[in-house]
């Protein structure tokens, strides 16, 4: 029996329901322009009749005019800073927020409103902006939809998780030559944390997540399918133990991922898990066993590939990489010893 490197398996994803979201600043604006047409009293002086009012009855109707226009004035002006609070305040180029991962460096152009984030099943309403982004408005649902596995789909999630109603952002993208990315998140629904999930809801979407690796997978995409994987992965580790069975799996999925990512020391790590279960398991043998090659273990890298073979010795797969593992050691060892030479002769 012969065992390829890589066999995932899989299924589809859902797509999501949009929102509407209207906002006008400038409804809030009609108060202030009318506080500048107030009409004045007129004098009550008469300059023809050379008559004066009485001083104390003059000085008191001045008092009072002065109140109301005083009392008024306060009053728009309250109007006007409460309007003036409700509306987005702009920021300085120093508001800044630095993604974890280093994945981007994101700068607040508006603030938004409240403290709510989008959180997993969130419908959101955005306006992107910028290179290899869907530009216009898009409906995106957070932990949901084949959206999350094209190029900008993981970076667009990672931003929405940290942005507020109302918000408009510029991406900063270490190495990214092309346009700034925008984004404002103009509207979303209510989302539940993972935490909040119950067991089977969490299991539910681990399966949609390792389908959809699957089928990424298959088309040769791995990058994508690492991320599905990985994504299972983080739903199922908050499961109480034992904790589900698909972990190994997903384990085994990912390092196949890495290997063609060109991570073995990440493929290796993934194997050693699923090793940790299940001792015996082929494909993570095989799957260290090239991954400690690629490191330059080589006598790790036989060990795991003889492990293979001696339950499946007809293992076409292991059979090869054993070969280019012994090879790649008789020319270390041809190379040591012609330096020994040299060095000695």
């Amino acid at each position: 029996m012969e065992m390829a490197p890589i066999n995932p398996v899989g299924e589809k994803d859902t797509s999501l329901p949009q929102q509407q979201w209207d906002w006008n600043p400038q409804k809030n604006l009609d108060s202030a322009p009318r506080l500048r047409q107030h009409p004045q009293e007129p004098p009550t002086e008469v300059l023809e009749l050379r008559v004066s009012p009485d001083p104390a009855s003059q000085s008191l109707e001045n008092l009072q005019g002065t109140e109301k226009l005083s009392a008024g004035l306060e009053e728009d002006s309250d109007k006007s800073h409460r309007s003036a609070s409700e509306m987005p305040e702009p920021l300085q180029a120093s508001d800044l927020w630095y993604c974890p991962d280093g994945s981007f460096v994101k700068k607040i152009i508006i603030r938004g409103y409240g403290l709510d984030k989008p959180k997993l099943g969130s419908h959101c309403r955005v306006l992107a902006f910028g290179s290899g982004l869907p530009e216009g408005w898009t409906e995106l649902t957070m932990g949901l939809g084949p959206w999350r596995e094209e190029t900008w789909g993981e970076l667009i999630e990672k931003c929405l998780e940290s942005m507020c109603q109302g918000e408009e952002a510029e991406l900063q993208i270490p190495g990214h030559s092309g346009p700034p990315v925008r984004l404002t998140l103009a509207s979303f629904t209510q989302g539940q944390d993972s935490w909040e999930l119950e067991a089977s809801e969490k299991e539910a979407l681990a399966r949609q997540e390792r389908t959809r690796g699957t089928e990424l997978f298959r088309a040769g995409n791995p990058e994508g399918a690492a991320r599905c994987y990985g994504r299972a992965l983080r739903l199922l580790l908050t499961l109480p133990p034992p904790g589900s069975p698909e972990r190994t799996i997903l384990h085994a999925n990912l390092a196949a991922c890495q290997l063609l990512l060109g991570q073995p020391h990440l493929a290796a790590q993934n194997c050693d898990r699923v090793l940790e279960q299940e001792p015996g398991h082929l494909k993570a043998l095989y799957r260290r066993g090239v991954a400690q090659a690629a490191l330059g273990n080589l006598e790790k890298a036989t060990a795991d590939l003889k492990k293979v073979l001696a339950v499946d010795p007809k293992n076409r797969a292991a059979q090869e990489e054993l070969g280019k593992v012994i090879f790649q050691g008789k020319k270390q060892d041809a190379g040591l010893a012609q330096g020994l030479r040299k060095m000695f002769g």
